[in-house]
C-alpha cells in the first residue's frame, strides 16, 4: 500500500487529517501506532552506519517513527520542503540559534517575543557565546535596515508578537534580508498556519510551539522547525542528535492526534476572539484591547494581508484599576483560567504585572500590567458572559 502524502493540491483540512497517517501495515489499523521503542534492529553488518545520521531508524534520539510522522504533516501545513519536530518550542528556537549562529554572528530580533527568546539572545547567547544582538520594534522596517551591519547573520521576528500582539510585515522583512544575505526566521505559534505561513510570505525558517494551537489539547509539549533540507540537515545533526532533544514518541502522537482538528479548531478561536475583543473594547472600564482583528490595532492593515481566514486566539487588554482588581477580577472568573500557555481548548488568562523586565520594550499602555488571554472554543456568550459577572463581582461595571 503506497503512503498517503498530501501535496498542495489537497485543501488544508484534507492534509490535516491525512497527511502523515496510513494504515499500520502490520495490524491494519488506520492510525499510526505509538512506537514506543527507544531502539531499532541493526542491519546485517552495521560497522559502515553513520551513528549520528537521522536517514532511517536507528536511536530514537536521532529520530522515531512518531517524529518523522509528524514532521511530514508539519511541513505540508506550513508549505515548507522539511521539518524538524523537538521536545519543545524553547528547544526549536535554541536549536535554530545554536546551529545556525557563531561567535561574531550578529542578530537583529523583535523588541516583542517570548521571554525565552528574549533570555537566549539578549543573554545566553550574547555572553556565553559571543554573539551580538540587536532588539529592534520590527514593525519599522526603517529601524530595521539601521539596525543591520556587515556581520548580521539572522533576523528573528513574531507575528503575531507574545504578549502584545504586534504585527510584523512578514513579507517586507523576507525583502530587507534577503537584499543583505540574512536569513530570516518567524515564529508563527501565535497565527498557526491555519491563519498564516511564512515560508509562503518569503521566510526562510518558520518556528511552531506545537505545544499550543497544533496539539490544542494542553496535554503535550514539542516544537518544530520548518525550512529547507538543506539547512534542516544542519539543525538535525547538531540541535537534535547531538543536544539531545528529541521530542518524546508519545508527544509526538499525542499532537499529531490534536493537529487533525486543527483547522476545526481554529476557525472556533477566530470567532470567538474577534467577538470578544469587540466586546471588551466597549467596556469603560477596559484601558486598551490588543487584538489584530480589531480595526482599532495598529497592525491591523498588515494583519489583514497576511493573515487569512483569521486572526488567532489571543489577545491582551488591561483594565482601569489598580494591581490588586486585576487579581480580585480573575479570582472571580468562572468558565475562564488563570493559567499560562495558550492555544488550549478551554480559555486561559494570565496577569502580567507592571515589573516585568521587558516592560520597557512595550508600548505605554501596557505599563500599568495587562492581560493576555487565550480565547478557547467554548461558546462566545458564555465567555463574554464570564468576562462581565468577574468585572461586576468587583465594582468595574
Amino acid at each position: 500500500m503506497a503512503q498517503r502524502t498530501y501535496g498542495k493540491e489537497f485543501g488544508f483540512q484534507t492534509r490535516a487529517v491525512h497527511t502523515g497517517n496510513d494504515v499500520d501495515r502490520e495490524s491494519g489499523a488506520i492510525k499510526r501506532p505509538i512506537t514506543m521503542a527507544n531502539s531499532y534492529e541493526l542491519p546485517y553488518d552495521p560497522t559502515a552506519m553513520n551513528w549520528s545520521s537521522a536517514a532511517g531508524n536507528l536511536y530514537t534520539r536521532n529520530g522515531g517513527t512518531n517524529q518523522k510522522y509528524l514532521q511530514e504533516k508539519l511541513a505540508s501545513l506550513e508549505g515548507g520542503e522539511d521539518c524538524i519536530v523537538l521536545s519543545s518550542g524553547v528547544a526549536a528556537l535554541s536549536g535554530l540559534f545554536f546551529a545556525l549562529l557563531e561567535s561574531g554572528d550578529h542578530v537583529v530580533f523583535s523588541s516583542v517575543t517570548y521571554i525565552a527568546v528574549y533570555r537566549l539572545l539578549n543573554e545566553l547567547f550574547n555572553k556565553k557565546f559571543h554573539v551580538e544582538t540587536t532588539i529592534v520594534d520590527v514593525s519599522d522596517l526603517e529601524a530595521v535596515k539601521a539596525a543591520i551591519r556587515p556581520n548580521t547573520k539572522l533576523i528573528h521576528i513574531e507575528t503575531p508578537g507574545n504578549p502584545t500582539l504586534a504585527i510584523s510585515d512578514i513579507q517586507e522583512l523576507a525583502k530587507i534580508a534577503h537584499e543583505r544575505g540574512i536569513l530570516l526566521s518567524v515564529d508563527n505559534t501565535f497565527a498557526s498556519p491555519y491563519n498564516q505561513r511564512p515560508i509562503e510570505l518569503g521566510a526562510d525558517f518558520v518556528i511552531e510551539s506545537l505545544t499550543k494551537y497544533i496539539n490544542g489539547h494542553g496535554d503535550s509539549m514539542g516544537g518544530a522547525i520548518i525550512g529547507k533540507t538543506k539547512a534542516l540537515d544542519i539543525i538535525r545533526a547538531q540541535s537534535q542528535i547531538n543536544l539531545g532533544g528529541t521530542i518524546s514518541p508519545f508527544n509526538a502522537w499525542l499532537i499529531m492526534r490534536g493537529s487533525v482538528t486543527l483547522p476545526l479548531r481554529m476557525r472556533q478561536h477566530n470567532e470567538n476572539a474577534q467577538k470578544v475583543a469587540e466586546w471588551l473594547e466597549k467596556q469603560p472600564c477596559v484601558s486598551f484591547v490588543s487584538y489584530p482583528g480589531l480595526k482599532s490595532h495598529k497592525g491591523h492593515e498588515i494583519a489583514k494581508k497576511q493573515m487569512s481566514p483569521g486572526f488567532g486566539g489571543v489577545l491582551s487588554f488591561g483594565l482601569k484599576a489598580d494591581h490588586d482588581t486585576h487579581n480580585r477580577f480573575v479570582s472571580q472568573l468562572k468558565v475562564i483560567t488563570s493559567a499560562v500557555s495558550l492555544g488550549h481548548d478551554e480559555s486561559l488568562i494570565v496577569f502580567l504585572g507592571e515589573d516585568d523586565e521587558r516592560q520597557y520594550l512595550y508600548p505605554e499602555e501596557f505599563h500599568n500590567g495587562f492581560f493576555r488571554f487565550s480565547v478557547g472554543i467554548e461558546d462566545a456568550e458564555d465567555i463574554i458572559h464570564d468576562l462581565e459577572q468577574a468585572l461586576q463581582s468587583v465594582g468595574l461595571l
